[in-house]
């Protein structure tokens, strides 16, 4: 789908009706749309959804800027052609929830509930992988980095992202398995996977660093509906002792903890956080 000048590759829930509520999924950074296929079919008799392909991601090209709010342009434009000004639910998770955070502030009034999985929110103590995802935003160092990391064979890849992004790799349903790998498979064949990765990570640093002012959760007091924030205590990527901060930072925030999951809790526990879903908009 042509947006903001990028063919955007989006994803509906089958299955949904058309008269349900909207909602919008939005992907993390190296992530793409298929990070929501459990989630979204399990909420298909409760929302009618899309789930785009950032650009620079999946199967979408890159646009000329890839930071967070060029993203949250690229979202907004495809929120208004495909929901026009009817509320929707919108669901963010890593670098996704930062830009579902920043949509959410600017149209609050649009907006009917709020659910972030791991939300890349600024954290005085960063984790030591996020500390790897520092080194990408540098110049040079960045791409030192990704080019030795493509050098590696690619189960040893594959191991590494299992290690990095589940709690419990292990207990992994072998759909989820070999989504995964397939996703870091097609990640292969594009060429600019890697320039889209350094972007937005070099984005995130800028905002981890942003003055209070400017601070994205100056943002969160910005948003008035119902907030889910989901966090895992294995999350090696988003420290999740943050939470708290979280949701006394949100105006309506309501927390799931879940202690043995990791960076993307709607792939390793889709059931717990569809119930909380459900709850929230009750």
């Amino acid at each position: 789908m042509p947006v903001a000048g990028v063919d955007v590759l989006v994803r509906d829930i089958p299955g949904a009706s058309p008269n349900l509520p909207p909602a919008l999924f939005v992907h993390g950074l190296g992530g793409s749309s298929l990070n929501w296929t459990t989630l979204g079919l399990l909420l298909s008799d409760t929302v009618r959804g899309i789930a785009p392909d950032l650009p620079g991601f999946g199967r979408t090209p890159p646009a000329p800027r890839g930071g967070i709010n060029d993203q949250a342009d690229v979202v907004a434009k495809l929120w208004d052609a495909e929901f026009g000004d009817e509320p929707i639910h919108l669901f963010g998770n890593s670098m996704g929830g930062t830009v579902a955070v920043t949509l959410a502030a600017r149209r609050p009034e649009r907006v009917a509930s709020l659910t972030l999985v791991s939300p890349a929110l600024p954290h005085p103590r960063a984790s030591a992988i996020a500390l790897w995802f520092a080194a990408l935003s540098t110049p040079r160092l960045g791409k030192v980095v990704i080019e030795r990391s493509k050098q590696l064979p690619f189960e040893r890849r594959v191991q590494a992202g299992y290690a990095m992004i589940f709690g419990e790799p292990d207990r992994l349903p072998p759909e989820v398995r070999q989504a995964y790998e397939e996703e870091l498979r097609m990640r292969d064949t594009q060429p600019w996977g890697p320039q889209a990765t350094l972007d937005g990570a070099r984005s995130l640093l800028l905002s981890y660093l942003a003055p209070p002012r400017r601070s994205l959760w100056v943002d969160t007091a910005k948003v008035t509906c119902p907030v889910l924030l989901v966090y895992g205590g294995r999350d090696r990527l988003v420290n999740a002792g943050i939470r708290t901060k979280a949701q006394r930072s949100f105006p309506d925030a309501r927390l799931l903890y879940l202690p043995r999951t990791g960076h993307v809790a709607q792939m390793e526990h889709p059931q717990e956080v569809a119930r909380a879903f459900r709850q929230l908009i009750g």
